[in-house]
């Protein structure tokens, strides 16, 4: 029972797989806005709050993370699960705006702080296990956190066209609590790793956003997940416009959203084991903005969203979602590589505060810009392509190789 997949990897596969589904939200909304008589603009704000919590919760429990991953695991599992089963009681027996707020406290606070905690938890002892992998071992359960929405999306299409929207999240809440209680049992520790006495952390938030390697860590992270989100979360409303054939259309809105989680769960894994191989795993980084540049150029100059040339809006979508993934599961081992084991998980916390930010930022940005542009998303291809030329200059000039870091 004491291995490194038993005790670290399998449970935080069952955790991530858990929480990932996050990112299912698209799959329900409009469902939840039709039964409860509010519009999905609104409810939207509900995902941002629940990607905003995640990132804050994570900034602020890196030092109950480092001290009781089982306590941290646990709260994870009771506040994730009481958000789904509180969302469902309020779409069941409230509407309009009392069904609203009780969304958001549900599904954006309490959920939200689950999302953190159980992001972070994991991941230290991940790499306590596979040391010599450490881009491997954040990939296969960072992975895991992608892979959900793949996982999750048709079955919570079955349940919601069979039972209902309000008992979706009553079933759904009760299997995740019994797989991520699973993985709470089973998560532990290396034998003979032992955290900081309490008197001898001296750690300081404050001194690290001091530091500018972690600050151009910092706005790198917060660059890729911005941009990821200001496309990733418009996918299907892209694939309508992009598919004006009304049979195209529906063969790909249920074939692509499947193919871009599979390749944002491969980016995942495949960006992290690489960075394994290499000098530098701040190289990552480089290949994915600089991958992004080129296809969002491409697209901003080929009019394709508009125009309707769905290869380079299919090619588009895949890379972005492949280096949102990457840009995920090569971050802790990245910051490792920089700072050491001692206080990642502290560390990795503060840096997910960036995902708060992006939570906020992405998808709203892309909103302002439909209003003000007659829908052009054009324009967002525009706005995305300079933000990304920027995290690559960030990437290049504040993140230096290790060799040379000061």
């Amino acid at each position: 029972m004491n291995n490194k997949w038993i005790r670290s990897a399998i449970p935080a596969l069952l955790i991530h797989c858990s929480i990932g589904t996050v990112y299912c939200w698209s799959t329900f909304k409009e469902s939840i806005g039709e039964y409860i008589g509010m519009s999905t603009f609104a409810l939207g704000w509900a995902f941002s709050l629940a990607i905003f919590f995640l990132g804050m919760s994570a900034a602020f429990a890196g030092r109950l993370v480092e001290k009781d991953i089982h306590k941290s695991s646990l709260i994870s599992c009771i506040c994730f699960t009481l958000g789904m089963l509180g969302t469902g009681l309020f779409i069941q027996f409230t509407k309009g705006i009392v069904a609203l707020i009780g969304i958001y406290i549900c599904y954006g606070m309490i959920m939200g702080i689950g999302l953190g905690i159980g992001y972070l938890t994991p991941v230290k002892t991940l790499m306590l296990w596979f040391k010599d992998n450490k881009g491997l071992a954040t990939g296969i359960s960072i992975m895991g956190f992608g892979l959900a929405k793949a996982i999750a999306t048709p079955i919570m299409e079955l349940i919601q066209n069979n039972v209902g929207i309000y008992q979706m999240f009553y079933i759904l809440g009760a299997i995740y609590f019994v797989l991520m209680f699973i993985g709470h049992l089973l998560l532990k520790k290396p034998d003979g790793w032992k955290e900081l006495d309490d008197k001898k952390d001296k750690f300081k938030a404050i001194d690290m956003f001091k530091n500018k390697e972690f600050l151009g860590i910092w706005l790198m992270f917060f660059i890729n997940i911005h941009c990821g989100l200001a496309l990733i979360t418009y996918e299907k409303q892209i694939l309508k416009i992009t598919f004006a054939n009304q049979e195209i259309l529906t063969m790909m809105i249920s074939l692509i959203p499947s193919i871009t989680a599979a390749f944002n769960a491969l980016g995942r894994i495949g960006y992290s084991t690489i960075s394994d191989k290499l000098k530098e795993r701040n190289t990552i980084y480089k290949i994915i903005f600089t991958t992004s540049i080129i296809v969002t150029l491409i697209s901003v100059l080929s009019n394709s969203i508009n125009s309707g040339v769905g290869i380079i809006v299919i090619l588009l979508l895949v890379i972005i979602n492949a280096g949102y993934g990457g840009g995920f599961s090569t971050l802790p081992a990245l910051l490792s590589e920089r700072y050491g084991m001692e206080k990642i998980s502290k560390i990795h916390g503060l840096a997910l505060s960036a995902w708060a930010v992006a939570g906020i930022t992405g998808n709203n940005m892309s909103e302002l810009i439909l209003k003000n542009t007659n829908s052009n998303y054009n324009y967002i291809l525009m706005a995305t392509l300079l933000i990304y030329i920027i995290g690559l200059l960030i990437c290049v000039f504040m993140v230096k190789n290790k060799k040379t870091s000061k």
